[in-house]
C-alpha cells in the first residue's frame, strides 16, 4: 500500500483578473496548477489544501472509488476539477465529487456540466464561511443530492441530504457511529475513521465494506 501522507507545497498565486470573464474564458485561463473558483464572471482564488486536509480527501476517494467501482455505481473525481452549475452561475471546485452512472453524461473533459450527486468539502480555517454559507445554498440550489462538511480541526461531520422539497436536511449518524448513504447506494462510513491519527488503512476500511 502506497503512503498517503503528503505535505502541500506552497504555490504562487496567478494574478487575478481585472474584468469579468465567461465560464469558457476562465476554463482556459484556468491551469490544473490554479485553485480557483468562478463566482458571477469573477474569478475567486482558493488558497492551497494543508497536509492533513489533502490525507483526509485522499483517504475519502480511496474508499468511496473503491466502494463505487466494485458495484459499478458511478465516478469519484478529487480537486482540482471543475463542478458548473449553470442555474446559479458559479463554477466550483469540491474537495470530492461523486457522479452516478446514469448522470456520466454530465462530465466533459475539463468540467461536470452540472451537479455532481455527492458533494464532500473538507472544512479548512480559510473556508469555513463559504463551505457553510454560499456553497451550501448554491448546491441546495443546483441539486446535489447529498452534501457532506468534514471538519478535521473540530472533529466534527455534517451530512445534508436534498428532500423533496428541494431543501436541505441535517441526517444524523445511527446509534452505532455510522453514516449511511442513499446517493452512493449500500455506501456508509463509520465516523470515528474520520477522526484516527493516522488514518485507517484503506484496505482495512475496504475489507469492513466487503469490498475486498
Amino acid at each position: 500500500m502506497v503512503e498517503m501522507t503528503r505535505v502541500a507545497e506552497p504555490r504562487a498565486k496567478p494574478a487575478p483578473l481585472a474584468q469579468k470573464m465567461t465560464y469558457e474564458e476562465f476554463l482556459a485561463w484556468c491551469d490544473e496548477d490554479t485553485w480557483a473558483e468562478w463566482v458571477d464572471g469573477e474569478v475567486q482564488l482558493v488558497s492551497p489544501a494543508s497536509g492533513i486536509h489533502q490525507d483526509l480527501r485522499d483517504w475519502l476517494a480511496f474508499v468511496l472509488r473503491g466502494f463505487a467501482e466494485k458495484h459499478e455505481l458511478g465516478l469519484v473525481i478529487t480537486a482540482p476539477f471543475q463542478m458548473r452549475l449553470p442555474d446559479v452561475s458559479r463554477g466550483r471546485e469540491p474537495d470530492l465529487l461523486f457522479i452516478a452512472k446514469e448522470h456520466r453524461a454530465r462530465l466533459k473533459r475539463t468540467f461536470l456540466d452540472g451537479p455532481a450527486d455527492l458533494v464532500v468539502e473538507i472544512i479548512s480555517p480559510e473556508s469555513i464561511g463559504r463551505d457553510r454559507g454560499e456553497k451550501f445554498v448554491e448546491y441546495e440550489a443546483a441539486g446535489v443530492r447529498e452534501y457532506w462538511l468534514i471538519d478535521p480541526e473540530r472533529q466534527q461531520s455534517e451530512f445534508y441530504r436534498l428532500g423533496k422539497d428541494q431543501r436541505y436536511h441535517a441526517v444524523n449518524v445511527g446509534a452505532d457511529g455510522i453514516y449511511r448513504s442513499q446517493v452512493v447506494d449500500g455506501f456508509w462510513l463509520r465516523g470515528e475513521w474520520l477522526w484516527q491519527d493516522p488514518l485507517p488503512k484503506v484496505v482495512e476500511a475496504l475489507r469492513e465494506l466487503k469490498v475486498v
